[in-house]
């Protein structure tokens, strides 16, 4: 029955999402005139137009999916080798304002927070750390457009745009105005319960409008008999100066781990970038907690401990072929790395005991194949923000050597992975394969299968806007692993809203449904999303058979709230029915949490590395 649904589901999906573009844009219209009709009506008496502010904004006469779509070709082609004269940064409100809306202003009580509780980002911090053109250069249009999708990629920015001004006096030069609007940069959380129990967290991801982020978060649990008060800090420098390298430090004091680490990160972020490569080292003491996967009621604890380090570093390198798609969009990438982990706490270890407590070091080295493109889009993890889809493939080869307090072993793997929208507008499918072993003669060694697809229709308008469809589907396997080390299907790893430490084994299948309802109704500045999920899942160890297995069951309803311009996560509100989880006393579930929004995988190639088993 597993199967048939499964097949069932990704027929008719992409069906569904087939409605005519003709449809579509009666709808929008249609709705635009509706809900225009209802602030006329409630604009009537002081009282319904007070009512009207507090709950609604005009989604619709910002005109930002409409524009967001249409831009599909690079808007900057055709000023291309023009000669930049100036360079103009506007900073936009944090609230009310929008860069697709330049003429749209806030509320009065917008404009009042913005101005007041709010510094924008300095404008040399923009011109010095995140601009990758200077006035005096030549346009060049792919330079330009990435330029805009990092400056949204960047969590201290809701969205930003770049506008090219031809000048009318010179016909060879331009102004280029760069659009800013931040996110707002403070966020308290806060779960007062009693005296002797609390947390409080407060997070500053624009320290003094330098995008550096402060997050520090206290618990006290007079109650807890291991640790009462709990501690965390981390420290983030977005980029130093213009090398887009990221700085993090990172000191956490919990109950179940203590971290100590230092990063210093630079990745591919877009074709330009020639270097890439990480600096990594710290102390990590946690608490573990395993089950048997012969007997799940039987549970171990202990503390693991240990030193570690891990340095990488890549090289891309074009292909020698001018003017060529192939030249402007792919890359052959080389990339060497080493790390060494040395335990100073940890259970008994053997020769074949619990292995991923080793102390060990590894030399890897990967040579891959990267063609990446975006599109922008609107409405897909985000909540009215432009989002940039990855377009393109990765190939990547993984080989190395591992040094063991047991010996040596060697490690070869390799992924695979594409993502592309649909012909005919059926919407936007992506793929990964992933497979890892190590390899040494004398014995069998761990290694991991691994697959994943998701789908995502095309916006389908539906009354006053608009929903889309979601599904993912992932495959694990592992081969020879270590007893302790196993799979789960809680959570994010496959059915959302439970937390079970008794769906344990070794390969996994799950199926992921969800439908979206993108609201166009604003509360309080938060936009509203309505969706259903059906979460599927199978997990079992290698002596049986996946489908001679029982299919673990969740469904659910919920909305959530969020507001683009907050760096707060979304509000999350559930409710969901899970028939048959083990060790749960309830099939009905309810929670009330924040969620980090998600985003699309990208094609850039990283530090090579052993596949991933989850």
């Amino acid at each position: 029955m597993f199967r048939y649904l499964l097949l069932f589901l990704i027929i008719t999906t992409p069906l569904l999402a087939q409605r005519t573009d003709s449809l579509r844009n009666s709808g929008i219209n249609r709705d635009s005139v509706r809900y225009t009709n209802l602030k006329i009506r409630m604009s009537k008496t002081k009282f319904s137009r007070s009512v009207y502010r507090l709950l609604f904004r005009d989604v619709y006469n910002q005109g930002k999916i409409a524009e967001v779509k249409t831009i599909e070709t690079n808007p900057f082609t055709q000023y291309e080798g023009m000669v930049i004269r100036k360079i103009i940064i506007k900073q936009l409100n944090v609230l009310g304002e929008s860069v697709y809306d330049t003429a749209r202003k806030g509320k009065q009580l917008d404009r009042f927070l913005s101005k007041n509780f709010h510094t924008n980002t300095r404008e040399r911090i923009i011109r010095k750390s995140f601009l990758r053109f200077s006035e005096g250069d030549e346009i060049q249009a792919s330079v330009l457009r990435d330029n805009e999708r990092l400056l949204r990629k960047n969590g201290t920015i809701t969205d930003a745009r770049i506008i090219v001004v031809p000048r009318t006096d010179v016909t060879w030069m331009a102004d280029v105005v760069v659009l800013i609007q931040d996110s707002w940069s403070w966020n308290i959380s806060a779960s007062p319960s009693k005296l002797n129990k609390f947390s409080l967290g407060l997070n500053n991801t624009n320290v003094n409008g330098t995008t550096h982020s402060q997050l520090t978060k206290i618990r006290y649990d007079a109650s807890d008999s291991l640790q009462k008060f709990q501690f965390r800090t981390i420290y983030t420098i977005p980029y130093i100066g213009k090398t887009f390298i990221t700085g993090q430090a990172n000191l956490i004091i919990e109950r179940d781990q203590k971290i100590q680490s230092l990063v210093f990160s630079r990745s591919f972020l877009t074709t330009e970038t020639k270097y890439a490569g990480s600096l990594e080292a710290g102390h990590a003491s946690l608490r573990q907690y395993k089950r048997d996967l012969d007997d799940p009621d039987k549970e171990s604890r202990y503390r693991t401990g240990y030193y570690y380090y891990d340095v990488w570093l890549g090289r891309s390198f074009k292909f020698p072929f001018k003017n060529s798609a192939l030249s402007e969009k792919s890359r052959l990438v080389f990339a060497l790395r080493h790390n060494k982990y040395n335990f100073t706490q940890r259970p008994e270890v053997r020769a074949d005991t619990n292995k991923i407590y080793w102390d060990r070091s590894a030399t890897l080295m990967s040579f891959g194949y990267s063609n990446r493109s975006y599109k922008r889009d609107v409405l897909i993890y985000g909540f009215g923000r432009t989002e940039d889809v990855p377009v393109g493939n990765l190939l990547s080869l993984t080989v190395g050597n591992e040094n063991t307090e047991f010996g040596q072993r060697g490690y070869a793997g390799v992924q695979f992975a594409t993502g592309n929208y649909l012909p005919h507008n059926s919407g936007y499918l992506y793929g990964i394969v992933n497979v890892g072993s190590y390899f040494k003669t004398d014995r069998r060694q761990p290694g991991v299968i691994s697959a994943q697809t998701n789908y995502i229709s095309k916006l389908i308008p539906f009354r006053y806007s608009y929903f889309r469809q979601f599904i993912t589907l992932r495959y694990t396997r592992g081969v020879n692993r270590d007893p302790v080390d196993y799979l789960n299907i809680s959570k994010e790893n496959g059915i959302r809203g439970i937390s079970s430490d008794r769906l344990i084994g070794t390969k996994k299948l799950t199926l992921g449904l969800e439908t979206v309802y993108f609201s166009e109704k604003s509360l309080l500045g938060f936009r509203i999303a309505y969706y259903a999920f059906i979460d599927l899942g199978i997990v079992t160890q290698d002596k049986i058979h996946l489908w001679n297995a029982p299919v673990y069951q969740g469904y659910g309803l919920g909305m959530r709230l969020r507001n683009e311009n907050l760096s707060i996560n979304t509000l999350q509100l559930r409710v969901g029915f899970y028939p048959n989880i083990p060790g749960t006393s309830s099939s009905i579930r309810y929670a009330i949490e924040g969620n980090t929004p998600l985003r699309l995988r990208d094609f850039d190639i990283s530090a090579p590395s052993m596949v991933p088993y989850q």
